[in-house]
């Protein structure tokens, strides 16, 4: 018992201080956002804002470009979101529900393609999509992102459809549905958990991204809010670390307010989709 003790302490202080670590850049990031200009250039760290100031806020809400750049990112990320998740169902219930040949291999490339570093399909990607003047256009963007985002939509949304039986559509039609009918009734909704979990996988990186999107909206006028939010940090003149950890928080805002409205089925999709299949 003692050992057992002993053990779950030590586990639980390994945890605490790993949690401890992964909160603590979050947290310095909105405090600062708060904190009056002599805190953050202070030599002596301040470790919460005594001053509680929204200039900050009001600096990055002022940066000129924010809003058109908050608007791009918002269509690339619901355009890829929309794409990725009617795509990858489709190709989901074509590799769980029926056999053809060359099946399994398909299943092989999707999980393949997962392994390959992102960063080193970027010269390749670059030469297609200027080849095809799809350059400095968010439509380019959408193809780059839908590249890695169906891949893992499409492996969830297959194990997770996998472990639905196929009784359950059979005993639909059985009583008078028709095929689109049972689907419609049946599949779609036992499939939310795993549409949950697609989704938020591919909002989360679409919109945090900011190697391709520099790479192939860098040269141009269009830009994502990640990009407005590199250039702060760069540049000559001195940067404004409260202006750009309250642009920070605020890029936050949206991954947190749409995580916050499926949370409560997203673990249960993810671990469905991870184990069945």
């Amino acid at each position: 018992m003692r050992r057992k003790l002993s053990s779950r302490v030590g586990w639980n202080t390994v945890g605490l201080v790993v949690a401890l670590f992964m909160v603590f850049p979050v947290y310095w990031m909105i405090a600062t956002a708060f904190k009056s200009d002599s805190q953050i250039n202070g030599f002596t760290p301040s470790w919460f804002p005594t001053q509680l100031t929204l200039a900050h806020f009001r600096a990055a809400l002022a940066t000129p470009g924010f809003w058109s750049d908050v608007k791009n990112s918002l269509i690339v990320v619901s355009t890829t979101v929309a794409i990725a998740l009617a795509l990858s169902f489709f190709a989901a219930v074509a590799l769980a529900k029926y056999r053809f040949s060359g099946r399994k291999l398909i299943i092989v490339l999707v999980i393949g393609i997962q392994m390959l570093p992102q960063t080193g399909l970027l010269i390749p990607l670059y030469v297609v999509l200027d080849r095809y003047h799809e350059v400095e256009k968010l439509s380019g963007l959408v193809l780059v992102y839908l590249t890695f985002a169906l891949p893992f939509c499409v492996w969830t949304l297959r194990g997770f459809m996998i472990g639905i039986p196929k009784e359950l559509e059979e005993a639909a039609m059985v009583d008078g549905a028709s095929r689109l009918g049972a689907f419609v009734r049946i599949l779609l909704p036992l499939l939310g958990p795993g549409l949950v979990a697609t989704s938020v996988f591919a909002f989360i990186t679409s919109w945090n991204e900011y190697i391709f999107a520099n790479t192939l909206l860098g040269a141009g006028h269009t830009q994502t809010i990640t990009l407005l939010l590199a250039d702060m940090t760069g540049g000559e003149r001195a940067i404004d670390w409260g202006a750009v950890m309250a642009l920070s928080t605020l890029i936050s805002i949206p991954v947190v307010i749409f995580f916050l409205l499926v949370q409560r089925r997203i673990a249960f999709g993810l671990t469905a989709g991870a184990v069945r299949g």
